[in-house]
């Protein structure tokens, strides 16, 4: 039976995956957000009906609401929904629901679930076996963040944030890390790994782990079948003889369970992608998927949105975004960047993401920026928390252990400082899990303009 789902906060990666699902099975989906997104955009091409601004008429004839977890209780939508007895679930109960029916597998971790879900996505559709997927940002060789596909399994990243993941029961979960973050769920580091500990055991097949990683590689449900990978010695999954190629990638050995398979090569860079692919690597061979297809298609896969996106060139410059707003994400793009581009002038521009975040893991943010020649902050993004005044992102700004450390209040400024330094053989990454990106769009605006001035002269 088709249901009326009204999804409020639609706009979000989350909540904007779980809308194409729905309506690519056939149900009606409508939403509300409060402004336009690339995904809520994406949607309404797609002909679901999206509301800008909350009204209690928007959930007019539905069954079921769906909130996201940044939507308050006191929403006037909820509040209307509940005035109707219409049921309302959050994003951890819908996803449970959402994969009830399909093998599930789940990418859990710290960093790195969105580029695994992709890889392990990418793999079993070139094995023909048409996988749903929901995942936290565009895929680029598949132009979305979600579909509904017609084989028996369901990749799924799974969100730790408002322990979103706990309500699924995946047959197959990797783990990629554990380390803290969210302090705004998580006060503390025991209450991060407790949720990852319980989500651990909702696992009903296989559980695979990084070994390198000392939070991931200490889960070890009693009873549960686990694979681990990483470059350490000892895992179930190993890469060996890494070398950079001309993809900008990656080539290296894989082993499993210390027999080689053979070479892999990947075109994203960092050894943390290395990683992603073990993990997904690991996955496909469980599901039956042959290592000679995974292999000749991994180097055909060009990642996600934001996750070292190189999003244009003016002037001799080259401009990429990057998701990354946790310390250990800062240190692992900017290790990438430094393989892809050795010999640039390293430009980072990090928008700090959240209070909560700034205030527990500052120190660790301080001494995250040593292989950037240049750092550039701007003011803190507050996402969903309110701002603190005695916290600021000229306070980070000062702590970064650096050399050379600008701030600028405004994203607009930074990009202006950026026209007036940077030169030919410069790469500008951004760093920023809000809209920081706009500085590098800014810049290349500016930069192609500049150009267009002078030729005309």
């Amino acid at each position: 039976m088709k249901r009326h789902v009204h999804l409020v906060g639609i706009g979000g990666a989350g909540l904007s995956a779980i809308a194409r699902i729905l309506h690519e099975r056939g149900d009606k989906v409508t939403g509300s957000d409060l402004t336009t997104s690339v995904y809520s955009q994406a949607l309404e091409r797609d002909g679901v009906l999206v509301s800008y601004g909350h009204r209690a008429e928007n959930i007019a004839d539905a069954d079921v609401i769906v909130a996201s977890s940044a939507i308050p209780y006191d929403n006037v939508e909820l509040q209307a929904a509940r005035r109707a007895s219409i049921q309302i679930l959050h994003r951890a109960a819908f996803l449970g629901e959402l994969t009830a029916s399909s093998q599930t597998i789940a990418v859990a971790g710290t960093h790195g679930k969105t580029t695994t879900s992709g890889l392990i996505t990418w793999l079993l559709n070139a094995a023909g076996l048409s996988p749903s997927f929901v995942v936290g940002g565009m895929l680029s060789d598949f132009g979305t963040n979600a579909r509904a596909g017609g084989g028996p399994h369901f990749v799924i990243e799974a969100d730790e944030y408002d322990r979103t993941f706990l309500g699924l029961r995946p047959s197959v979960a990797v783990v990629t890390n554990v380390e803290h973050d969210h302090p705004d769920c998580y006060p503390t580091p025991e209450d991060f790994r407790h949720a990852f500990e319980t989500f651990t055991h909702q696992v009903e097949d296989l559980l695979i782990v990084c070994l390198d990683d000392p939070g991931a590689a200490s889960l070890a449900p009693a009873g549960l079948p686990r694979e681990t990978y990483g470059l350490t010695e000892g895992s179930t999954w190993r890469a060996e003889e890494i070398r950079s190629n001309s993809a900008g990638g990656s080539d290296f050995l894989v082993l499993y369970r210390d027999e080689t398979l053979g070479l892999v090569r990947t075109r994203l860079p960092g050894e943390h992608n290395i990683l992603n692919t073990l993990a997904a690597l690991a996955v496909s061979n469980y599901l039956d998927v042959d290592f000679n297809i995974a292999r000749d298609v991994l180097s055909d896969f060009h990642g996600a949105d934001r996750r070292f996106q190189i999003i244009g060139e003016a002037a001799g410059v080259i401009v990429i975004d990057d998701y990354a707003h946790h310390p250990t994400e800062i240190k692992a793009t900017l290790s990438a960047a430094r393989q892809r581009f050795p010999e640039a002038t390293l430009w980072a521009v990090f928008q700090p993401h959240t209070y909560s975040r700034i205030r527990v893991l500052l120190d660790d943010f301080a001494e995250s920026f040593t292989q950037a020649d240049h750092v550039i902050v701007t003011e803190i993004f507050a996402a969903r928390e309110e701002p603190d005044p005695f916290l600021t992102g000229r306070i980070v700004a000062d702590r970064i252990a650096h050399s050379d450390v600008q701030f600028f209040e405004r994203l607009s400024q930074a990009a202006e400082y950026l026209m007036q330094h940077v030169s030919p053989g410069s790469v500008v990454l951004t760093l920023s899990a809000g809209d920081g990106n706009q500085v590098g769009q800014l810049l290349l605006q500016g930069l192609a303009s500049r150009e267009g001035e002078l030729q005309d002269g």
